[in-house]
């Protein structure tokens, strides 16, 4: 049996459960790894000061416009890829995913330079004071330099899932992320390099993670491929990439307009609030990616057998995910609100942080067994190709209620 019946066979006859599970299961880890490493810097820095603390909360919206279109490419390829090879159609396969890989890359580079030429209204736009200002231009310069790497990982990342190859892509974020951490702590505590170093550490881990993720593609791993011959101008394609794609660019293009309102309201109450939101946002993050790793797991299988037209698999997979993403998060939620002091003052020791980050993570931990009602929805109308649903439900989920709301919660305290 060649490499295409075997995954046809273990895609559409391995217990819906268990596929799900396996596949979940290196996921988890790998976004669990991501958002510790994410989590490192906020700790690293946070020694630094609260106002270079807050800088990372400013600059984390710089790196949401970024995974913001390396998952649109992803996704959209993905979800592509997998209906294609689903119906056992390899080369338009093939030409999805280099289309996405060298778009993602292009990307990058355009917002590379045009944040290098325009970096103190970027900053100012993504929700920076003037004191935290130095230290987000700082970290943000190499966080800049790594987004061609950022934007293409996110689309090897996520067509490896789309595959059903999530071992692979676990290796590669991991190894990423370890890296970090690593670098963080020497580079910062041990060459005393402040937040330049934590930039540099996460500019060389991104561009090592991306080299492991493209491993499986060039050793011919995955039906996949990289190769600019399979690069494609037919429309047809670019479009499917990019009706798929817009639901994952609606929904992180929204964190990123989400997060740069919450950091601009909270910077009316100094850098303390922004630090303080900065923290408790990656915590809840951390948290949820659990979750986020369930749903990634069930996207393969609902888009590939929904492409083998097997429906009744689709639909068992979607349930299974709903129950245990709820289940699971609901159990995380109570846990950080019991422990939401703690968990912040592991990040930054400041009484007036403190109090305002717990109270802002048990306001996210009462709400969080939610999230996979509204995710799960989101990523089952993506994955079967259904991207003007997929989209509307992504819209409303990540700023279309939440800024509006957020807005009249300012004008209600004063806020300008």
């Amino acid at each position: 049996m060649n490499q295409a019946e075997a995954q046809y066979e273990k895609m559409t006859k391995t217990p819906v459960h268990r596929l799900i599970n396996a596949l979940s299961a290196p996921t988890i880890v790998s976004m669990l790894v991501t958002n510790l490493y994410n989590m490192a810097d906020t700790y690293f820095v946070s020694q630094i000061g609260t106002s270079a603390s807050g800088a990372t909360g400013v600059v984390f919206g710089l790196m949401a416009i970024l995974q913001a279109f390396g998952f649109m490419f992803g996704h959209g390829a993905g979800s592509n890829i997998s209906r294609k090879l689903g119906s056992r159609n390899i080369q338009e396969a093939r030409e999805y995913a280099s289309n996405s890989f060298w778009l993602s890359i292009l990307t990058g580079l355009v917002i590379l330079i045009l944040g290098l030429l325009n970096m103190d209204d970027f900053m100012r736009l993504l929700g920076s004071t003037e004191t935290i200002l130095p230290y987000a231009k700082d970290y943000a310069f190499w966080i800049l330099l790594a987004g061609p790497a950022m934007t293409s990982s996110c689309v090897l990342n996520n067509i490896l899932r789309y595959e059903g190859k999530a071992f692979y892509a676990m290796i590669g974020l991991t190894a990423g992320g370890i890296l970090n951490i690593f670098g963080d702590a020497i580079l910062i505590n041990v060459f005393h390099m402040g937040i330049c170093g934590a930039g540099l550490s996460t500019f060389a881990s991104q561009y090592i993670s991306m080299f492991i993720l493209a491993l499986p593609y060039l050793q011919k791993k995955v039906q996949s491929r990289l190769y600019p011959k399979d690069f494609t101008r037919r429309k047809e394609v670019v479009f499917n990439i990019l009706y798929c794609g817009m639901p994952s660019l609606m929904r992180q293009g929204l964190n990123s307009v989400s997060t740069m309102f919450i950091n601009h309201s909270a910077a009316f109450y100094g850098d303390a609030a922004v630090a303080a939101i900065s923290i408790s946002m990656r915590i809840a993050n951390f948290l949820f990616c659990i979750a986020i790793g369930i749903g990634q797991g069930f996207q393969p299988v609902s888009a590939f057998n929904y492409g083998a037209r097997i429906y009744s698999r689709v639909k068992e997979a979607f349930l299974y995910a709903m129950k245990s993403g709820t289940i699971i998060l609901a159990l995380l939620g109570i846990l950080g609100w019991i422990f939401s002091e703690p968990l912040v003052q592991l990040f930054r020791n400041d009484p007036e942080v403190i109090g305002i980050g717990s109270r802002a993570l048990k306001y996210q931990c009462l709400i969080l067994w939610l999230n996979p009602i509204t995710m799960y929805a989101n990523m089952l109308f993506q994955s079967i190709g259904e991207g003007k649903t997929a989209t509307f439900l992504a819209s409303l989920r990540s700023g279309a209620v939440l800024i509006p709301v957020g807005h009249v919660c300012e004008m209600v305290n004063g806020v300008p």
